[in-house]
């Protein structure tokens, strides 16, 4: 059988051929080579200055100064300097000794300040005084307690319990009794035969509503003061 040829190959060649460019991929066809010429030379790039004129040479030049007839050098003034060192030694204070430690008996010495030994530290002005960045530290520290403090305590008015006035309290009461009347009435009002599930639930219903508002109105008789939380 005869190979297969596609009917779309002569358009794909000429889509590949037109949409292909030289230097994608590979590069540019051509590029400009260097010129031998434009190679890099010793200094050419230090910063050239412009050279200098003879005419701005000869105006800078300073005229000569002729010292006048009344000029008098000034002469230099001898110093005895044995005589000079001599009185210095004898007002001079004399040196102390710096004070060594003996370590050793073959004599070795070293000297005592540096050693740890005398008690330098302890005779420092600030010698047992708080360092600054403690005492700041400790000074925000009781800053954010304070501020914890006073936000706990403004929380904690917010959420304060307010007493009941004895006229709302009596109000309640006659609302807690008007309801128990209204449920006890239907209570009552219930067929002596529980025969089906819903009259059992109805009347335990009943039953708990009861027994509910009767612990509400013998807690509020009993205490005479009611405290109501803020929820």
């Amino acid at each position: 059988p005869l190979r297969y040829i596609s009917k779309y190959r002569e358009f794909v060649k000429h889509e590949a051929v037109k949409n292909k460019s030289q230097w994608k991929t590979m590069g540019p066809a051509k590029v400009a080579v260097p010129s031998p010429n434009d190679f890099l030379q010793k200094h050419s790039k230090e910063p050239k200055l412009a050279p200098k004129k003879k005419e701005e040479d000869d105006k800078k030049l300073r005229p000569l100064s002729v010292p006048q007839r009344t000029y008098r050098p000034v002469t230099r003034i001898k110093k005895n300097f044995i005589n000079k060192n001599a009185v210095a030694v004898i007002r001079g204070v004399p040196k102390k000794p710096r004070p060594f430690c003996v370590d050793t008996r073959q004599g070795d010495k070293y000297p005592l300040e540096p050693s740890g030994l005398v008690p330098k530290y302890i005779k420092k002005k600030n010698y047992g005084v708080t360092p600054k960045y403690v005492t700041r530290r400790n000074e925000e520290i009781k800053r954010e307690e304070e501020e914890y403090e006073a936000r706990v305590l403004e929380q904690l008015k917010k959420k304060a319990m307010k007493t009941l006035s004895d006229e709302e309290r009596t109000n309640i009461l006659k609302a807690l009794k008007k309801n128990w009347e209204e449920i006890n009435h239907a209570y009552q009002g219930l067929p002596v035969l529980t025969d089906t599930r819903y009259k059992k639930i109805h009347k335990e219903e009943l039953e708990l509503k009861l027994k509910q508002l009767e612990h509400d109105i013998a807690a509020i008789e009993k205490h005479k003061h009611v405290y109501i939380a803020d929820v």
